[in-house]
């Protein structure tokens, strides 16, 4: 198929920016690590983040310089929903009122923008910013609107992902009741637009917060009667953990770089009429990919089409999706190919 291509700059709505206080030149550093290096590259500009962001470095600079805390705020996470910036802040030690205070007043200057103090793990995030407003981003063709934290996983770019969800949805072609499994289904980026269109999905994911966050996704979008999610650590399975998640008509699999061996493994020791007919695989590394392939097609399954996408431009990295299906279950004509 065709390469799915977004825009080239102003694409990245996440970044982990460090942050270091270089007392010798008197400057603070506020950027990505120069390439294979422990150093902090001296970003004035960068345009591969939306423009509100990039007017921010800058500013931000300016505003770590000035805190008490300047040494031991190690980390600037951003994450942009469609309508508010969300900027957490990294502190090794607790932070003082009046550098709290600056906080403030620099949310008030830039519009959009909402304070998160990280004081440990991701999970200790915390909003401060008295603007609590909902930090989502939208799938305007499926009516669906997902709440998320800023620490959790979301695609970096929000403009493929629309795309790349409207294509899954079109290979699956979900028929109405039919059962769908979302493997690392994480907020519910496929398993809602799944159900919206009639099926009856289940969302598994390793980590328990983020099934209770796509839990309630699917209750505030009004799916909560055709998603259900699981946790599950999909990295150690076994034939007998079947029975937990019972048969589908179809599954789709959104692994991290490590891929899904377990998950297959658990597949290729079940009988050919027990697994689902079609698999839409979407990869971020194609080594593990086709190591995966090669599990699929060992079992009788049959590479039908699939693509390239483009995802993070400038880069070398590239991320791909690959449909699998049962022989005597093609359907050239549903698929579109």
């Amino acid at each position: 198929l065709r390469p799915i291509q977004g825009p080239d700059w102003g694409y990245r709505w996440r970044a982990r920016l460090s942050v270091r206080h270089v007392a010798k030149k008197g400057v603070v550093l506020v950027g990505f690590h120069e390439r294979q290096s422990r150093y902090i590259a001296d970003m004035r500009t960068c345009p591969i983040l939306p423009p509100h962001i990039d007017a921010l470095l800058l500013p931000l600079r300016d505003l770590i310089a000035s805190l008490q805390a300047r040494d031991t705020c190690p980390q600037i996470e951003l994450a942009c929903g469609d309508h508010t910036i969300a900027l957490v802040l990294r502190h090794l030690e607790p932070l003082a009122q009046s550098d709290i205070d600056k906080l403030h007043d620099f949310a008030a200057q830039h519009p959009r923008v909402q304070w998160w103090l990280q004081p440990k793990g991701p999970n200790t995030a915390h909003c401060i910013s008295p603007d609590t407003a909902l930090l989502s981003y939208s799938l305007p063709e499926f009516g669906i609107t997902m709440p998320f934290r800023p620490t959790d996983f979301t695609q970096v770019n929000p403009h493929i992902n629309r795309v790349l969800v409207e294509r899954a949805l079109q290979w699956l072609d979900a028929q109405k009741h039919e059962r769908i499994i979302d493997w690392f289904c994480g907020l519910g980026n496929f398993s809602l637009p799944a159900a919206r269109l009639g099926a009856q999905v289940l969302g598994v994911e390793g980590n328990p917060a983020m099934v209770a966050r796509a839990q309630a996704n699917a209750e505030a979008n009004g799916l909560a009667t055709r998603c259900h999610f699981l946790a599950a650590n999909l990295f150690a399975l076994s034939a007998d953990d079947w029975s937990r998640f019972g048969e589908a008509a179809q599954w789709l699999i959104d692994p991290p770089r490590a891929g899904a061996a377990a998950l297959l493994a658990m597949l290729a020791a079940q009988s050919t009429h027990r697994r689902p007919r079609r698999i839409v695989y979407v990869s971020c590394d194609p080594a593990t990919l086709a190591r995966d392939a090669a599990t699929l097609t060992a079992c009788g399954y049959v590479y039908r089409t699939g693509g390239m996408m483009n995802v993070f431009a400038h880069t070398a990295h590239m991320e791909s999706l690959a449909v699998f299906e049962q022989p005597g279950s093609f359907a050239a004509g549903r698929l579109g190919v």
